[in-house]
Protein backbone atom coordinates (compact mmCIF):
# COMPACT_ATOMS: atom_id res chain seq x y z
CA UNK A 1 0.00 0.00 0.00
CA UNK A 2 1.09 3.59 -0.76
CA UNK A 3 2.58 5.64 1.89
CA UNK A 4 0.62 8.83 1.98
CA UNK A 5 1.81 11.64 4.76
CA UNK A 6 0.08 15.15 4.76
CA UNK A 7 2.38 18.32 5.52
CA UNK A 8 0.80 21.61 5.79
CA UNK A 9 2.84 25.05 5.24
CA UNK A 10 6.58 25.62 4.03
CA UNK A 11 7.94 24.94 7.00
CA UNK A 12 6.69 21.64 7.40
CA UNK A 13 7.56 20.89 3.95
CA UNK A 14 11.00 21.72 4.51
CA UNK A 15 11.44 19.69 7.28
CA UNK A 16 10.36 16.48 5.38
CA UNK A 17 12.49 17.47 2.24
CA UNK A 18 15.58 17.60 4.65
CA UNK A 19 14.69 14.24 6.26
CA UNK A 20 14.71 12.13 2.82
CA UNK A 21 17.31 10.02 1.87
CA UNK A 22 18.65 9.32 -1.21
CA UNK A 23 17.18 6.90 -4.10
CA UNK A 24 14.47 6.11 -1.60
CA UNK A 25 12.13 5.11 -4.43
CA UNK A 26 9.06 6.89 -6.14
CA UNK A 27 7.94 10.15 -4.08
CA UNK A 28 5.47 12.22 -5.54
CA UNK A 29 4.62 15.23 -4.27
CA UNK A 30 1.05 17.37 -4.40
CA UNK A 31 0.74 20.96 -3.73
CA UNK A 32 -3.03 21.68 -3.41
CA UNK A 33 -4.76 24.99 -1.55
CA UNK A 34 -4.96 24.85 1.97
CA UNK A 35 -8.10 22.87 3.33
CA UNK A 36 -10.57 24.90 4.75
CA UNK A 37 -13.25 23.36 7.92
CA UNK A 38 -15.32 21.32 5.27
CA UNK A 39 -12.02 19.52 4.38
CA UNK A 40 -11.99 20.60 1.18
CA UNK A 41 -9.38 23.20 -0.69
CA UNK A 42 -10.01 26.72 -1.66
CA UNK A 43 -8.83 25.88 -5.22
CA UNK A 44 -11.18 24.42 -7.30
CA UNK A 45 -9.03 22.82 -9.21
CA UNK A 46 -7.45 20.91 -6.69
CA UNK A 47 -10.59 19.73 -5.75
CA UNK A 48 -11.36 18.36 -8.94
CA UNK A 49 -7.71 16.76 -9.20
CA UNK A 50 -7.66 15.09 -5.64
CA UNK A 51 -9.70 11.93 -6.46
CA UNK A 52 -8.12 11.57 -9.99
CA UNK A 53 -4.83 11.30 -8.69
CA UNK A 54 -6.17 9.15 -5.57
CA UNK A 55 -7.39 6.79 -8.08
CA UNK A 56 -4.55 5.96 -9.70
CA UNK A 57 -2.68 5.93 -6.82
CA UNK A 58 -4.56 2.36 -6.02
CA UNK A 59 -2.26 1.03 -9.23
CA UNK A 60 1.05 2.40 -7.69
CA UNK A 61 3.91 0.19 -6.54
CA UNK A 62 3.21 -0.30 -2.84
CA UNK A 63 6.52 1.27 -1.60
CA UNK A 64 5.47 4.92 -3.57
CA UNK A 65 5.64 7.65 -1.20
CA UNK A 66 2.81 10.25 -1.61
CA UNK A 67 3.00 13.36 -0.03
CA UNK A 68 -0.15 15.86 0.16
CA UNK A 69 1.34 19.53 0.98
CA UNK A 70 -1.08 22.56 1.64
CA UNK A 71 0.50 25.47 0.68
CA UNK A 72 -1.75 28.10 2.75
CA UNK A 73 -4.72 30.33 2.23
CA UNK A 74 -5.04 31.53 -1.29
CA UNK A 75 -3.81 35.45 -0.43
CA UNK A 76 -0.70 33.47 1.01
CA UNK A 77 -0.72 31.52 -2.69
CA UNK A 78 -0.70 34.63 -4.52
CA UNK A 79 1.43 36.44 -3.09
CA UNK A 80 4.62 36.71 -6.04
CA UNK A 81 6.88 35.90 -2.77
CA UNK A 82 5.27 32.67 -1.45
CA UNK A 83 8.01 30.23 -0.89
CA UNK A 84 6.40 27.39 -2.65
CA UNK A 85 6.99 29.76 -6.12
CA UNK A 86 11.08 31.10 -5.32
CA UNK A 87 12.50 28.20 -3.50
CA UNK A 88 14.57 26.34 -6.43
CA UNK A 89 13.26 22.63 -5.25
CA UNK A 90 9.73 23.74 -6.53
CA UNK A 91 9.25 26.83 -8.20
CA UNK A 92 5.48 26.42 -8.61
CA UNK A 93 3.90 28.48 -11.20
CA UNK A 94 0.33 26.47 -10.53
CA UNK A 95 -2.22 24.88 -8.27
CA UNK A 96 -2.50 21.83 -8.56
CA UNK A 97 0.96 20.65 -8.94
CA UNK A 98 2.17 16.83 -8.86
CA UNK A 99 5.59 16.03 -9.44
CA UNK A 100 8.10 13.19 -8.84
CA UNK A 101 9.84 14.60 -6.60
CA UNK A 102 14.15 14.67 -7.01
CA UNK A 103 13.89 13.45 -10.73
CA UNK A 104 13.51 15.55 -13.52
Amino acid sequence: MVIKQEIQGYEAFCEFVSGLQENKGNIYVFFSGSKSADGKSWCPDCVRAQPIIYKALEKADPSTVFVYVEVGDRPFWKDPKCPFRTDKRTKLLVLPTLVRFGHP
